[in-house]
């Protein structure tokens, strides 16, 4: 059968870290990824016992996604592969003279960094805004590494806002290296205003670890063409007048701001909310490490010692569920169900050259509208903005309930975006209305199985997981008002298990859902779907051996309507006129799907290691027209074996 139509049979929908090594929190639990991810050392070395050429060329790294708008064109993030698309009716956009003698585009250098010992050493620098005017931002952020290395977290800050969360590609021995190109129109406010830049990029280096993260980080300033629909020609609803951090706000001191959870709790006071708002959005940056980087693939709390004696130790638990809980003065305002991203040295390393994992470059935030918390936040004092991630807690047979924390560790900051009235002296009223947020249902079953001699040898267990809620008030602002409503409705099945005494592991994973924004001046929905099917085993003889093998077969599917915060990939064919007009399409829709086999060996002494990886990924990307047809704008068929394209097709709006 297909994958992907086995995926949606289990999934049931109709259409799914990394910091490693010195200096790594964590608890006595581990995962067997972790686990076998420690023993390989960040060994990421070619599939050949043979001595790599000095004179090879670095292995270029992408991830799959929709080009972005640049002043050249529509352009791909893999900038490396391909640099410009330019069809025979595309021009370049222009540049713009203003009244002071400045011209748009203009490039700004934000960093140029090495990054080796870097744990609490995050790159810190400062930003004026450059001379020309613009409506548009894109960052370029290119890596160059060689050597051994693991997959490491990077987090951008403007001051105290988190903007952009990455993460690096594993290295080969002869040099790796890859870019990305990401559209951060949405903080032109920020962009506007002098800001201490921090970059943190935790690494480590040593004669094990030799990897050096060279990196620059550019941001290119522009204004998009006139007279196109949306604002600027880019966007059908302007940036945020305001952005809000929910974080430490460390940015002064030249810190991450960067809560990590459960250790600290993720909470902010926010004493200074503008009283003349008219809509306020929450996105959520999160990213599990350690124990929770495969938190989807983590066991039941009740099993966690279940394969101690032949496992070697506690598996992570809180069952292969996350909630992510955003709360307002300890009002539930809106969940998130995060997409399980799998980084670069993630359950075996050849799954992820050159094609890396989706998101594995760009962690996507979720948005959360709490407009109908404008009554209560506009009332002049100050409010606590929480945010919590929970798991799930058995009784060891088929009742779970949602838990009051997690294993080691989140890495949590928010952001809230604020649209304000023209008039300053304006308060926004009205009465919080019915907040319809009950616990998640909760289904259960699972097995437990023993030998011969009673040992445990598998697990399996079928959950899943529901949730429905609804917040609704009435909002007067400047201009409008009315009744204002955040709904959402999630789904969540997982049909796993362990094996082999502890060793083997088997998802059949999904998250579905639908969120809809609805007032007098809001129109926003976003449906998803996330499923994920992985199966992996490993096997250590007695001689100490290693041997690893996995399948991983993943999806993501997103629709978005009407005002989103974030870009959703439409603003660059809009721009240019690639779609008719903004009234012909009425949101994005983005549709992925990658597989992969690899395996690795390596012996106990540890002389040398081979393995071999193959990836095929397909992606495209539309506009959804207003009769519910789809648009094709973008669509590519790309496929690698051992860290080599072999195929690599792409069909761009139409060409």
């Amino acid at each position: 059968m297909n994958i992907w139509v086995l995926l949606n049979l289990v999934a049931g929908i109709a259409l799914a870290h990394p910091d490693l090594g010195p200096g790594k929190r964590g608890s006595s639990a581990i995962h067997p990824f972790v686990k076998y991810k420690s023993l390989l050392g960040g060994d990421t070395t070619p599939s050949t016992t043979s001595a790599p050429t000095p004179t090879r060329p670095p292995l270029e790294c992408f991830q799959v996604a929709e080009p972005v708008l640049t002043p050249s064109g529509l352009t791909r993030r893999d900038a490396s592969q391909i640099p410009v698309f330019v069809a025979a009716d595309q021009k370049p956009i222009e540049a713009v003279v203003d009244g002071g003698g400045q011209s748009s585009p203009c490039t700004v250098l934000l960093m140029d960094h090495t990054f080796a010992n870097s744990y609490g050493a995050p790159f810190v620098g400062e930003y004026t805004p450059p001379a020309c005017d613009f409506d548009h931002v894109v960052i370029n952020f290119t890596t160059k590494v060689r050597g051994r290395q693991y997959d490491r977290t990077g987090v951008f800050y403007l001051g105290d806002n988190e903007v952009w969360r990455t993460s690096t590609a594993e290295p080969t021995s002869y040099g790796i290296r890859w870019e990305w190109l990401k559209d951060m129109t949405a903080f032109q406010s920020l962009w506007k205003q002098p800001q201490t830049i921090i970059f943190d990029l935790e690494n480590i280096v040593d004669n094990t670890y030799t990897g050096l993260l060279n990196t620059t980080l550019t941001a290119t300033f522009f204004k998009t063409p006139a007279g196109k629909p949306g604002e600027g020609g880019a966007r059908s609803h302007r940036p945020a007048d305001l952005v809000i951090p929910v974080s430490q706000r460390l940015g002064a001191e030249g810190k991450p701001s960067q809560f990590v959870y459960p250790a600290q709790e993720a909470k902010s006071i926010v004493a200074d909310f503008p009283r003349n708002a008219n809509r306020a959005v929450v996105t959520v940056d999160v990213k599990g490490q350690g124990n929770e980087e495969f938190w989807w693939s983590n066991v039941l709390q009740s099993a966690t010692d279940a394969f101690d004696d032949t496992y070697g130790g506690a598996y992570p638990g809180y069952s292969p569920f996350r909630e992510v809980q955003v709360l307002i003065d300890g009002h539930l305002a809106g969940v998130s169900w995060p997409f399980p991203v799998i980084y670069t040295g993630g359950v075996v390393p050849q799954l992820h050259r050159p094609i890396v994992g989706i998101q594995a470059f760009d962690i996507a935030e979720h948005e959360i509208d709490v407009s109908p918390f404008l009554p209560l936040l506009c009332d002049g004092g100050s409010h606590t903005f929480d945010i919590k991630i929970l798991g799930l807690i058995d009784d060891g047979a088929s009742s779970a309930e949602l838990s009051t924390t997690t294993d080691d560790e989140w890495y949590v900051t928010a952001k809230i975006f604020v649209w304000l009235d023209d008039d300053t002296g304006a308060v926004t009223t009205g009465s919080l209305g019915n907040l319809y947020t009950s616990a998640p249902t909760i289904a259960l079953t699972q097995r437990l199985t023993q030998n011969a001699t009673g040992a445990n040898e598998t697990l399996e267990y079928n959950l899943a997981v529901s949730r429905s809620l609804t917040i609704s008030s009435y909002v007067k602002t400047q201009n409008t008002e009315g009744t204002v409503t955040w709904t959402q409705s999630l789904s969540y099945s997982n049909i796993g298990g362990v094996s082999g005494f502890g060793n083997n592991n088997l998802n059949a994973f999904s998250i579905s859902g639908a969120d809809a924004a609805t007032g007098p001046a809001t129109n926003y929905a976003m449906s998803y779907a996330y499923p994920l099917f992985a199966n992996s085993t490993a096997t250590v003889s007695p001689e100490g051996n290693l041997t690893l093998w996995a399948q991983v077969d993943q999806g993501l599917h997103v629709e978005v309507r009407g005002d989103a915060v974030l870009p959703t990939g439409l603003e660059g064919f809009l721009a240019l006129g690639k779609i008719a007009a903004a009234d012909t399409i009425e949101g994005s829709i983005l549709r992925t799907w990658r597989n992969g086999t690899a395996d690795y060996y390596r012996p106990g002494d540890n002389s040398y290691s081979t393995g071999a990886g193959r990836t095929h990924q397909v992606f495209s990307f539309g506009g959804i027209r207003p009769d519910g047809g789809v648009e094709d704008l973008y669509h590519r068929d790309v496929s690698a074996f051992n860290d080599t394209v072999t195929a690599d097709h792409v069909n761009f709006s139409g060409k």
